[in-house]
């Protein structure tokens, strides 16, 4: 049994104290901080970009896994690795060449994510699972924080491990949206290995706690 690496969503934090909540992760049992981009064209929302992404790399003790919601990801790869990006995932529906992009992040020295709506069937990335390293599955839709929990999420994570095992794939399974003490413990039981807490982390009255409780989670 080995523990779930925890990605806290930097997006649920308070921007007005962003530097205090960046060193509560750091002194955390976290193991990734999860930034959250969005452009207001491929999600309903706007969130940050280049400077924030620099400012908490500055001071973050942990690797950065940066989830890109928006459009023509491509052109911003090298940006994304000079902001100080350690993973940066890519959604499959804005990647008109997903093959290609996957390929230019690892290029640019970053592990390279695909992300996927709760639409979208699993059966799209049987051609990409040996060639990333993550899968971010939304288990909300994305754009905004604090939404309910997708139930079908279980049973695609489920085909999603078994598709990735037949593949000999070492690909990580990143499941991001409405993870809580409820829904946590099924999501490794289906099989998923990165789990992102926003609401569930920043709304609690100990963050410290509440982290070290995933984590003490076993899969």
């Amino acid at each position: 049994m080995s523990s779930p690496i925890i990605a806290p969503s930097v997006l649920s934090a308070d921007f007005a104290n962003l530097g205090r909540d960046v060193e509560m992760i750091n002194s955390s049992n976290a193991d990734w901080f999860h930034v959250d981009i969005m452009d207001g064209v491929f999600v309903p929302n706007i969130s940050f970009g280049f400077p924030v992404t620099k400012a908490i790399s500055k001071q973050a003790k942990k690797p950065l896994d940066v989830h890109l919601m928006i459009v023509q990801p491509e052109r911003y790869i090298k940006d994304f690795k000079e902001a100080g990006a350690d993973i940066l995932s890519v959604h499959l529906e804005a990647s008109t060449h997903l093959h290609r992009t996957i390929y230019a992040i690892k290029e640019a020295g970053m592990k390279a994510g695909v992300a996927i709506n709760p639409h979208t069937p699993i059966s799209l990335l049987k051609d990409i699972i040996k060639d990333a390293d993550l899968v971010c599955m939304m288990s909300v839709n994305p754009g905004f924080g604090g939404q309910k929990f997708i139930e079908q999420t279980y049973t695609k994570c489920a085909e999603l491990k078994e598709m990735i095992l037949a593949a000999s794939s070492s690909c990580l399974i990143e499941i991001d949206g409405g993870v809580n003490e409820v829904t946590a413990p099924k999501l490794l039981k289906a099989g998923a290995d990165v789990l992102v807490a926003g609401n569930y982390v920043f709304a609690s009255s100990n963050p410290l706690e509440t982290i070290a409780s995933l984590k003490s989670l076993n899969k």
